[in-house]
């Protein structure tokens, strides 16, 4: 089920927020249920393995907090040991579990193409939608556990819903258990919080709607000539309008989660900071997909010694987390390349020019509009050969004749210039701030209220495309 279509905004949220209202005191097993039933609706099948997720994560997070009688002695030995054990476990089965269904067809395909036969047998599995979200959340549970920062063990219902609560189960941000546990115990619903949490979805509705599924639309066309046929601008057009649609439909989702997770009772954490006002490519990670980034920093990078070992062991660390992070993202060959493109700027930044881009308001800004639009045809482009002609093209080199060239660039700047500019204006702070000084104002909510009217306008048109965060 989709946040932007008729079925959620119109028939699922009204039933179960009354559902949820009604009843107080159980309000942890009816955002369970009805989260169920959201993913259901669209997985009915795998929500057999997220159930046995949570109940293998919740089992093995419990032998993690049990203490058996013994000596007192011998106690903290064997609880260390059964620590090791517990964490050792889980981590195996839902790294396996999303190996097999993420990775395992491309890790097959790749030692069957080098072996010249067929030594492994590719399983064609779907996707399971949410599963890398899911996944890092239980992780992010067990290793907390097991470090001792999560105190008191989770009950039952509490971490199933909080693995499975629908705002955030698709496509996050990534929360942790410590950041909610305090409402699973208890929590108040005030009509102030509902208020603000449908004007905050209704802005990440619109984000989405009409702003990532418009632009969406401009680089479909120009992909659709074929990459390495299009002029040099009309190239760049594309790469920036990809960009926009990628950060527009990623936030719009996140903006909404925020929005559902306000009105449930709930604080969702940001996961955006307008990372496309950043002035090197170090900072843009710092403000894109916050959450993310900071899970591999806190469960990979620091784990792994940081920046405390040496040079030699910071850049080795580095490229560990990069490559994680470009294959957390999809099991694709161009993925790898879009990891290890990070790794290598940010490493070249850390040693060399960081420092020095960033405090330059002009440089830095053209630095990052230039790279990072690059870096999202590396992500969104997965056939390596029209990659590598698009790359060709973004650089004036083309191997066949131009197809697409200046007069339709004319062309689709008149039908989407609007449009670019919204995109401009709307990935920087500006419109936030706007929004925060004047969201209790009555032109505001006027404002919101023609949002949404338009927004299930665009929906009911039919222009309600999966977010592309789905199939990562």
């Amino acid at each position: 089920m989709l946040f932007s279509s008729v079925g959620f905004l119109f028939r699922f949220l009204p039933v179960f927020m009354i559902i949820y209202l009604l009843f107080p005191r159980y309000r942890n097993i009816v955002l369970l249920a009805g989260s169920l039933i959201f993913y259901g609706v669209g997985e009915p099948y795998f929500v057999l393995l997220l159930l046995l997720s949570v109940l293998i994560n919740y089992g093995l997070s419990r032998y993690m907090f049990w203490e058996p009688r013994s000596p007192q002695s011998n106690r903290k030995k064997k609880s260390l040991r059964r620590h090791k054990r517990a964490l050792v476990l889980a981590v195996v089965f839902d790294l396996g579990v999303l190996f097999v269904f993420k990775y395992w067809d491309f890790a097959a395909g790749n030692i069957n193409r080098l072996s010249g036969q067929g030594v492994l047998p590719l399983l064609s599995l779907a996707l399971p939608l949410g599963i890398s979200f899911y996944t890092f959340q239980m992780l992010s549970y067990q290793v907390d556990c097991y470090r001792g920062t999560i105190k008191e063990q989770a009950k039952l219902i509490p971490f199933a819903t909080y693995v499975c609560m629908f705002p955030q189960l698709i496509a996050g941000p990534i929360v942790r258990y410590g950041e909610v546990s305090g409402r699973m115990a208890e929590r108040r619903v005030r009509v102030r919080d509902i208020e603000n949490g449908l004007k905050l979805f209704t802005v990440g509705l619109g984000l989405k709607v009409i702003l990532a599924n418009q632009i969406g639309t401009l680089w479909n066309l120009i992909m659709t000539a074929g990459a390495g046929r299009l002029h040099v601008l009309v190239a760049w057009l594309g790469a920036f309008a990809y960009s926009f649609q990628i950060y527009f439909d990623f936030w719009g989702y996140s903006v909404m989660a925020m929005g559902l997770g306000k009105m449930l009772g709930f604080s969702i954490p940001r996961n955006f900071n307008t990372p496309y006002v950043s002035r090197s490519v170090s900072e843009f990670w710092r403000r894109w997909h916050m959450t993310l980034g900071s899970w591999f920093r806190e469960y990979v990078y620091f784990p792994l010694g940081g920046s405390r070992k040496g040079s030699g062991r910071t850049v080795l660390n580095l490229f560990a987390v990069w490559a994680l992070t470009g294959l957390w993202h999809g099991a694709d060959w161009n993925f790898v390349l879009w990891g290890s493109i990070f790794f290598l700027l940010i490493s070249l930044e850390k040693r060399t020019f960081g420092k020095w881009i960033e405090n330059s308001r002009v440089l830095g800004h053209i630095y990052v509009m230039l790279l990072i639009p690059a870096t999202w045809v590396v992500f969104g482009i997965t056939d390596m050969g029209q990659l590598a002609g698009y790359l060709g093209n973004l650089a004036g080199y083309h191997k066949e004749e131009i197809l697409v060239g200046l007069t339709q660039l004319v062309r689709y700047l008149k039908e989407y210039g609007i449009l670019l500019v919204a995109c401009v204006i709307f990935s920087t702070p500006l419109p936030g701030k706007l929004y925060w000084k004047w969201k209790d104002r009555w032109f505001m909510v006027l404002l919101l209220l023609l949002l949404f009217w338009w927004s299930v306008r665009e929906i009911v048109s039919g222009s309600n495309n999966p977010f592309l965060y789905f199939r990562f």
